[in-house]
């Protein structure tokens, strides 16, 4: 309708050749008094066209008519802008389309079978998931769920690192802890470990302090040490940190950290792993291929990646002088085997604290010959958590740290998700712990949302008490929601495709939280009010349109929280 009518103005100004495209952009309006739509074309065009916009967006006025019972209304607006609302008919047939597609409604094939792979989470094995963990897992999921719905084929993957320095601490710690319940070792005097001017490492009544300065201090680590104690006895006071006691570290915590993910209702379809990429000699061949292209050099005995030879602003260390890779050289060579995996998109979601590697990565990958616009990262801002109105203060240095575990059990997956993904990842999120364990649903809005849904259930529930069945798409003669309030909200759920896509397309979930509020703050007042909005009452046909409406409601309710991960109850 818009080309053709666009077309049309242009021929008439001869200003249109053949094979032109036609660039304008039509946007929801923010405002009903502005329309349903607003189209810029004549912005756009009257440069070429020689003519002012409102001049041209006149002519468009007029060639657009009522495009075939298609246009109620159209009208100039500002500077040029066309806005346009759709007849009512039209709208009562987004309705009758949303019933009909059912579970479906929302999906689509604008990601054309692209392979994705999404990595996320990929926190090591070191302790229990912690708050920032958490919003990693819920985002990287949410932009996994909305690549889906629209056609991408994805590929989750957690990637973590079971070797170096942090997991040597992990099973050093470990070792101190059972060595301290032999009796073989004594604790370390209060605030030494935060002291970095403390000798170290010092007596304590004749026996040594084995735990690590930088260790490990949670207790989780005791439970280790204590069951390696009841299952080993004194048998492993002469092993290696990084034999049992590394493993059966990581272990344990591997364990917790998946159970966390499966309360989370999260999947991985891979697990992989920092040590395979050396045992496959991955990063032996990316430092020799760096090599190959001068763009790694020998200083100040390490070894160092030229990465300003790349476009950045200084060259960064990928071998210590110690022999031992920094984390950016496996980085490296992880990326690279993605893109041999035949993945076409990788995302990786990541928290701020990365935000300084990704740079040479990038650089890194493309001059070893893949295109770098291939690789995206999402970083999300950290987490606070708040209670009675103050912060609660967090250390994961002395493990003074909320985990994910411990929230999920004050407050449920399905809370935990929402709040997590309320804000864009940008953004940083405070988590009001106080508001979600409300248990008000005015208050909570997870609950607002839920019980928006479980509404629904409800009205159906009351209507086959009185022996209604609900109608069939069909069947719904929806002319008959004449009322203002109503027409707005089938204009609303009609835009959840558009939702979904916008939000894929721009890895950003808090898109579809926001829309399904703003539905729910639609649909919660409507039943509220029982006089004017009554769903069942003697006027058949009308009782038939309300139903099909509350079907319609939740059935964008009910598909947008699965993108979110969250239930959609029958009942609350």
């Amino acid at each position: 309708m818009l080309d053709r009518a666009v077309r049309d103005v242009m021929e008439a100004y001869g200003c249109w050749d053949a094979g032109d495209r036609v660039p304008y952009a039509i946007e929801v309006s923010r405002s009903p008094e502005h329309g349903d739509f607003a189209c810029n074309a004549a912005l756009v065009w009257a440069r070429r066209a020689r003519r002012s916009p409102r001049e041209i967006a006149t002519r468009l006025v007029e060639a657009i008519g009522d495009a075939g019972g298609l246009v109620q209304r159209t009208e100039v607006a500002g500077p040029g802008f066309v806005n346009l609302w759709l007849a009512r008919a039209r709208w009562h047939g987004v309705l009758t389309r949303i019933l009909e597609t059912g579970a479906e409604f929302g999906r689509s094939d604008v990601g054309k079978g692209e392979r994705v792979q999404v990595e996320f989470v990929s926190a090591n094995p070191t302790g229990p998931l912690t708050l920032g963990h958490g919003r990693n897992a819920v985002l990287g999921d949410c932009i996994a769920r909305l690549l889906e719905a629209t056609g991408c084929h994805v590929t989750r993957e957690y990637y973590f690192n079971d070797g170096g320095r942090q997991m040597r601490l992990l099973g050093e710690s470990v070792k101190a802890r059972y060595l301290e319940l032999l009796g073989l070792a004594a604790p370390p005097p209060a605030g030494a470990l935060a002291d970095p001017d403390a000798a170290w490492p010092p007596e304590i009544d004749g026996l040594p302090v084995a735990f690590p300065r930088d260790g490990y201090q949670g207790d989780y680590i005791r439970e280790i040490a204590r069951s390696l104690l009841d299952a080993r006895g004194r048998e492993l006071v002469g092993e290696d940190p990084e034999g049992p006691f590394k493993t059966a570290a990581e272990q344990s915590v591997f364990a917790e950290i998946r159970r966390a993910l499966d309360a989370l209702g999260i999947r991985f379809d891979v697990y992989s792993n920092e040590l395979m990429l050396y045992q496959q000699g991955k990063i032996d061949e990316v430092l020799k291929d760096l090599r190959a292209l001068d763009l790694a050099y020998e200083a100040d005995g390490a070894t160092w990646l030229r990465a300003q030879a790349l476009g950045l602003a200084r060259d960064r260390v990928i071998v210590k002088s110690s022999g031992e890779p920094t984390y950016i050289l496996p980085d490296i060579a992880y990326h690279r085997e993605k893109f041999r995996r035949d993945f076409e998109r990788v995302i990786d979601v990541q928290g701020a604290d990365h935000i300084d590697t990704f740079p040479f990565v990038r650089a890194a990958v493309a001059a070893l010959g893949h295109d770098p616009s291939r690789i995206e990262y999402v970083i999300h801002q950290f987490v606070t958590l708040s209670s009675g109105g103050a912060s609660v203060k967090q250390s994961t240095r002395r493990a003074t740290y909320v985990t994910v575990d411990e929230l999920l059990e004050e407050v449920g997956p399905d809370v935990f998700r929402f709040f997590m993904i309320q804000r864009k990842p940008e953004a940083h999120l405070d988590f009001d712990l106080d508001l979600a364990k409300e248990q008000d649903w005015t208050k909570n809005p997870a609950y607002y949302l839920q019980y928006a849904h479980a509404r629904t259930h409800g009205i159906e529930r009351k209507a086959r008490e009185r022996g209604r069945a609900m109608p069939q798409p069909g069947a719904i003669d929806a002319s008959r929601l004449d009322l203002p309030e109503e027409l707005e909200l089938i204009k609303r759920l009609g835009q959840f495709p558009d939702v979904v896509a916008r939000a894929a397309e721009s890895r950003e979930p808090h898109h579809v939280a926001y829309y399904l509020q703003e539905i729910a703050g639609l649909w919660n007042p409507y039943v509220q009010d029982g006089v004017r909005h009554r769903v069942l009452s003697d006027d058949e046909a009308l009782t038939d349109a309300r139903l099909g409406l509350a079907l319609g409601v939740r059935v964008v309710l009910a598909n947008g929280l699965r993108l979110l991960g969250v239930h959609a109850p029958e009942r609350m």
